[in-house]
């Protein structure tokens, strides 16, 4: 069955929540296709102590505040909640249970546009497309020396929900990055825990003057500011958001960071400065790649099946455009307070690529 709409969402996490939001803005009535059997992306799979990195006050979709004190740190389930909600009550035709498989071009080729094929067989025409699948759906595990041969579990940190299956072993986590902290943090309470990174830990105050550090990067204009991001996001670690706790408990060698080891033999981990131990479990907070697998055909991935885009619209597919990839413009990008901004942005340079193509195809005739 073919079903026809000016525009086809992928995705009904946050990053697809803010494009139906913003494509109503403006005039647009999309059609959001959502694999879950609800509208919540990621976050039901995130462990259960997790809280985001913003205020609740700058953690909001458009339209609808979030719910709270407006300076707390909303918690994991109380994001679900808001997402959920949200959804229930935007203006748009969200479909769930539906999960895109294929993307290609459209069958009457003559105006371009897409089909967007779905696992039940469904296919949903439109000229314009937005990825909404985000950077958060495609856990990425590196090829450590001697993982694959590591007879201890290895999890990645998305595995991961909560402390107590862990209670008295020896834990290794790889990664520096927020989660990574805090999970160790976490573990440390019942487990032998050492953090393993390439370089040491940088910690970024969460507020400075009073004032949390996502507002201070929207003022200084450093969210959007391309020179800024291996300051932000890369260099010599990755910066740690912190209110001084996980600092502290750092160093109180509880848990203990360690330079990345040089290689895993057997049930052993073999550290930079030659020292054996057994370790019980692997733990990879290593992020996330962006889970398009269903445009791996299309010729709009690089050979690393990253997007090719500029800011969010398809530099290969004039119509297909991207919202929710980390740094797609700005540091907040991957985030609920970054998401509409680049929904609109992406938005409206599509629009005009559609309106120079039908220009030019109507010229042509």
């Amino acid at each position: 069955m073919l079903t026809t709409a000016p525009l086809v969402v992928i995705g009904g996490g946050q990053a697809g929540l803010a494009t139906a939001h913003t494509a109503r803005s403006l005039g647009l009535a999309p059609i959001v296709l959502e694999a879950a059997k609800q509208s919540a992306g990621s976050w039901p799979h995130y462990y259960d102590s997790l809280t985001l990195f913003s205020p609740a006050r700058r953690s909001a979709l458009p339209g609808t505040v979030f719910p709270g004190d407006p300076d707390g740190y909303p918690a994991r389930d109380e994001v679900v909640a808001y997402l959920t909600d949200y959804a229930a009550r935007l203006d748009a035709d969200i479909r769930t249970g539906h999960r895109v498989t294929e993307v290609v071009a459209a069958q009457d080729g003559s105006r371009g546009g897409f089909e967007v094929v779905t696992a039940g067989g469904e296919v949903f025409a439109a000229p314009l497309v937005i990825a909404a699948t985000g950077g958060f759906s495609r856990p990425y595990r590196p090829d450590l020396p001697g993982l694959d041969a590591f007879p201890g579990a290895v999890l990645h940190s998305s595995d991961y929900r909560r402390p107590d299956p862990f209670t008295g072993r020896r834990v290794v986590i790889v990664g520096g990055g927020n989660s990574a902290v805090q999970i160790a943090i976490e573990l440390a309470g019942v487990a032998d825990v050492t953090l393993a990174t390439r370089h040491p830990l940088r910690f970024m105050a969460q507020r400075l003057l009073g004032v949390d550090m996502h507002i201070w990067l929207q003022r200084s204009g450093l969210d959007t500011a391309g020179w800024a991001r291996p300051l932000l996001t890369g260099g010599k670690g990755t910066p740690v958001m912190d209110t001084g706790t996980y600092r502290d408990a750092i160093a109180t060698g509880n848990p203990d960071r360690r330079p990345m080891f040089t290689r895993l033999e057997g049930d052993q981990v073999v550290w930079s400065d030659g020292t054996r131990e057994h370790v019980d479990v692997v733990l990879l907070a290593t992020g996330y790649r962006p889970g398009v697998d269903y445009l791996a055909g299309f010729g709009a991935l690089d050979q690393d099946g990253q997007p090719r885009h500029r800011g969010g619209a398809s530099l290969t597919h004039p119509g297909l455009g991207y919202v929710g990839l980390e740094w797609q413009r700005s540091f907040a990008s991957a985030t609920l307070r970054g998401v509409a901004a680049d929904a609109r942005h992406v938005l409206t340079r599509l629009r005009k690529q559609r309106r120079t193509t039908d220009r030019a195809l109507t010229s042509s005739k």
